[in-house]
């Protein structure tokens, strides 16, 4: 699948309801609500997890992939390492990143795509994008 930083991920776009995504991708393998009462959804086959808002009337805004291939901008990233990837992104797209470390895992991130590199072990490990918010109103991709 393609990761489409402020878009979405393939052809889940930000702003779709549970029932676009299951008309997509099917039923969650799983699926249960975190302590802010969002709604999270697994899907083992593509080694995602989707967030769907509940203060949002519960639209897609989180997206964690771990698939092997993933693909952001035509090249693959799992298994490779952040700084590499950060190399190879549009410059003037991503320019600023932090880069926070703990117990091992380093989250490399650029907040003006929200875009999240993980990795363990020196290899990006999975790939976390969400929605951007604008004037602290999400900018959704999809429209109903």
């Amino acid at each position: 699948m393609e990761i489409k930083p402020k878009n979405g991920i393939g052809d889940l776009l930000f702003g779709m309801k549970q029932s676009n995504v299951e008309a997509l991708l099917g039923k969650a393998d799983k699926q249960f609500k975190d302590e802010d009462k969002n709604v999270i959804c697994l899907y083992n086959q593509h080694k995602l997890r989707l967030t769907f808002y509940e203060d949002e009337d519960f639209r897609l805004g989180y997206i964690v992939i771990s698939h092997p291939k993933a693909v952001l901008f035509g090249k693959e990233v799992i298994g490779r390492a952040a700084k590499e990837i950060e190399s190879e992104l549009p410059e003037k797209q991503f320019k600023d990143w932090e880069i926070a470390e703990e117990d091992g895992i380093e989250s490399t991130f650029n907040e003006d795509n929200w875009l999240m590199l993980i990795s363990e072990f020196g290899e990006i490990a999975k790939v976390e994008v969400g929605a951007i918010i604008v004037n602290d109103e999400f900018e959704w991709r999809f429209k109903a």
